[in-house]
This record gives C-alpha cells, structure tokens and sequence, in this order.
C-alpha cells in the first residue's frame, strides 16, 4: 500500500478575502503561519506585543510577496487591559473574523506577574487567550467556516492545574508553570468544543502543537538548565518555524479539520513530521477540569462567552 502523502503548506486551499488574527506573529510559528496565509491570499493581522517588530516582520513577508494583506496591531496578552483594547480596535475595523490563531507564548521564565497579578505564563498563554477568544467570539460567528485555533504542547501531558497556589506565590518551578499553562490551553480548546457544540455554534475550536522546533520561545525567557537543555544542547534536533507551524496551519485551513481535534507532527514521540490527529491527555479531556478552570477564567479575566448560533 502507498504511503500516505505528508500535509504540506502548499496545499492550504486559497484564502482570499478570509480575514486571520495571529498572536505572536512576528517571530518563530506566529511569522511562519502568517507567512504561509498570506501566500495563499488571507488578511493576516499580527497581533504583537512589539509593534516595531511586528512591522518589521510584515516587511519581511512583503518584501517576499508583494501585495500581502497584512496589519500590525499591539496586543500584550499579559495585561487584560491591552486584551481589551485589541478587541474593541479590531470590531471597529473588522465586520467579521474568520480564524483565531492563539499562538503566542513564553516558557519557563523567572516567576514574575502580570499586570492584573497573575503569574506570567499562566496570564500570557492562557488567561489572555481566553479573553481574547470570549471578546472577538460575535466576529468569529460572523465569519465564514470560522475557527479558533488555540496552540498547545505536548508538555500539557505533563501539566496539572496548581488551583490552590496558580501564582506559584508558595512553590514555582518554571517548567512546572509552563507546563501549567500549557495544559491549561488543552483543557480550554477542549471545554470549548464541548460549549460551541451544545450551543450549535458554526465556529470550531481546534488544538494543534507544533512538536519541537526552533524558536525564540527556547531562548529568549527560559533561564538555567532548561534555557541550556531546550536552547543549545538539544536545538540540533529541533524542527525549523515553517515545519513546526504546519499543525497549525492544518487546523486553521484544512477543510477536514474537525472541531475538538488536536493536530500534533507525526513522527516519533511527536517532536517533528507532517500533522496528523494526536491524542490529549485523559485528564486534559476531564469535563469537570474544563468547567472548573472556564469558571475561573472568566472570574480571573472578568469576561463572559456569549455563544451566538448562525442565522
């Protein structure tokens, strides 16, 4: 039988007159993903904590593709102030938004706090998504074959949700609270699912990691052994921004992507290869983790999903 051919960037469908928010673009997956979007056509903006970077990273593209649709908007998913006004930007801009992709992170820093007092992982990675998501969900309805897109890792398989200490006020680890984080986005892109599904939303909630691969993400905030190890020591063996973006992008794109799916590289022990569905963990999928950590979120980032149903 012959093998399967592996999902590439060229066969993302045509994606004129689709309009795409991409947190983080202007580096590493964020870059590679709008990048790839753009070529086939999208309005890609690129939602950045650093405006200069993010021109500069849509120069890039163009100067690559000229005539890409690209606008650079500040976003700092670390303060839910900024979430807001990025959110309030946008509606006044957009009539509709078509795909989510929640992509930006940091990993494994000095504890340190954000501007509402939540630890930073757990405030950038997911508190600021969450927010984000529940702002712009009346767009997404509005959108045609809308998606959120919400990237993950496979460290969530190591993750728990530290409810009793979130700050890491009495115990922190820095990789113990990246993997916090990320298992938090599982349990949210999954709750998700659960709560467009009941409510018969057009808009699907899709996971999607991108194994491992070569972005500042390893060097930039990690400090120590993990900044050594994920860094230097191991970055031979990482993947390159535009292979670990496919998940992505798959997600994003791919009409027989499904809503509750999680797309992760399909090669060994899914640190690189082409996508294909992965499996989250049993206690990411738990419904009573899902509806507990939403609650809180929305308690923690003051906002409410309202689920519209398409006319």
């Amino acid at each position: 039988m012959m093998k399967k051919q592996r999902w590439t960037a060229e066969q993302i469908p045509d994606q004129a007159r689709r309009v795409f928010v991409v947190t983080g673009a202007n580096s590493g997956l964020g870059l590679a993903t709008t990048r790839a979007l753009a070529r086939k056509g999208g309005r890609v903006i690129l939602a950045v904590r650093d405006v200069a970077k993010g021109h500069r990273a849509a120069a890039e593209i163009t100067a690559e593709q000229p005539g890409a649709d690209l606008a650079v908007r500040h976003l700092d998913l670390a303060d839910l102030d900024s979430v807001r006004a990025f959110a309030d930007q946008l509606r006044a801009e957009q009539p509709r938004l078509d795909v989510l992709v929640n992509n930006a992170g940091v990993m494994a820093p000095p504890r340190s706090l954000s501007a509402q007092g939540h630890e930073l992982q757990f405030a950038c990675n997911h508190l600021g998504h969450f927010a984000l998501t529940a702002l712009l969900l009346d767009l997404l309805a509005a959108g045609t074959d809308p998606r959120v897109v919400t990237v993950t890792s496979a460290n969530h398989r190591q993750g728990r949700l530290h409810f009793d200490d979130l700050s890491g006020e009495r115990t922190y680890s820095p990789m113990g609270f990246y993997n916090q984080s990320k298992f938090a986005n599982a349990v949210f892109g999954r709750e998700f699912h659960r709560r467009l599904a009941a409510a018969g939303s057009p808009v699907r909630s899709v996971l999607a990691h991108p194994g491992y691969t070569a972005t500042n993400l390893q060097t930039s905030s990690p400090v120590g052994m993990v900044k050594l190890l994920f860094g230097r020591l191991l970055l031979p063996l990482a993947q390159t921004p535009g292979q670990g973006a496919l998940p992505q992008l798959y997600a994003a794109t791919a009409p027989e992507a499904q809503g509750g799916e999680f797309i992760g590289p399909d090669g060994f022990s899914e640190l690189r290869g082409g996508p294909t569905r992965v499996q989250l963990s049993p206690a990411a999928s738990d419904p009573q983790t899902g509806h507990r950590l939403w609650e809180l979120s929305e308690q923690l980032t003051s906002t409410r999903f309202a689920f519209p149903v398409a006319s």
